[in-house]
């Protein structure tokens, strides 16, 4: 199956992308909904959580994206695997985390990644970034105790706002004495941070626990 073309930027205020999600009967996503939950936002097409939930069976991993033609494309290619421990979700994860976290089962969401979202360069498009301070507040409100945030991107700029957000709220703690960490922690590299390794340029990474 030749991978879907979609347009890389979507802008998240376009009307079409206002309705929050419903909530989603968890029994029926997963085959054992009370594992521990890695939350990946912006998932793109997919393949990073796909690689982890094959490495780990015993957790289960959830993709948000806001392209519907990617999420479609790699529920399609879990379902092929035969993969119950990996779903995505077409979604505005700034109008939707709320009501999709609120609906998970208490504890369960134990790990999230952010990871190389789009800049949004222009001062009047930073409204349209992913990390806002709401979106940390909802996602310190639903994190276990004791989970992990993972950030990264190769764009300076925007990892700084990313750990700045993140470093406001006092529900996290960042883990690293360094400004950045010089190596990812995961077991699986995003296709992004494989291109920008090759190029041989710099990524800013950064991790943060739920206190």
């Amino acid at each position: 199956m030749s991978p879907v073309r979609v347009r890389q930027h979507v802008n998240p205020l376009a009307q079409k992308y206002q309705t929050a999600i419903k909530s989603l009967d968890w029994e029926k996503v997963y085959a054992q909904p009370s594992q521990p939950l890695h939350l990946d936002i912006g998932c793109a097409r997919g393949r990073f959580l796909l690689n982890m939930a094959k490495i780990d069976p015993n957790w289960n991993f959830l993709g948000l994206e806001i392209r519907e033609p990617l999420v479609t494309e790699a529920n399609q290619l879990c379902s092929d695997l035969g993969l119950t421990n990996l779903h995505y979700l077409f979604c505005n994860v700034n109008k939707s985390l709320e009501t999709l976290l609120s609906s998970l089962p208490a504890g369960t969401l134990q790990r999230v990644t952010i990871q190389f979202p789009d800049p949004w360069f222009k001062t009047r498009h930073a409204k349209r970034r992913i990390v806002q301070p709401e979106l940390v507040s909802e996602l310190a409100n639903y994190l276990a105790v004791g989970g992990v945030v993972f950030l990264q991107s190769d764009i300076e700029s925007l990892a700084i706002e990313m750990r700045h957000n993140f470093c406001q709220h006092p529900a996290f703690q960042k883990l690293s004495s360094q400004d950045w960490m010089a190596e990812n922690p995961l077991p699986v590299a995003t296709e992004r941070e494989i291109a920008t390794q090759n190029k041989g340029e710099p990524i800013y990474r950064t991790l943060f626990i739920k206190r």
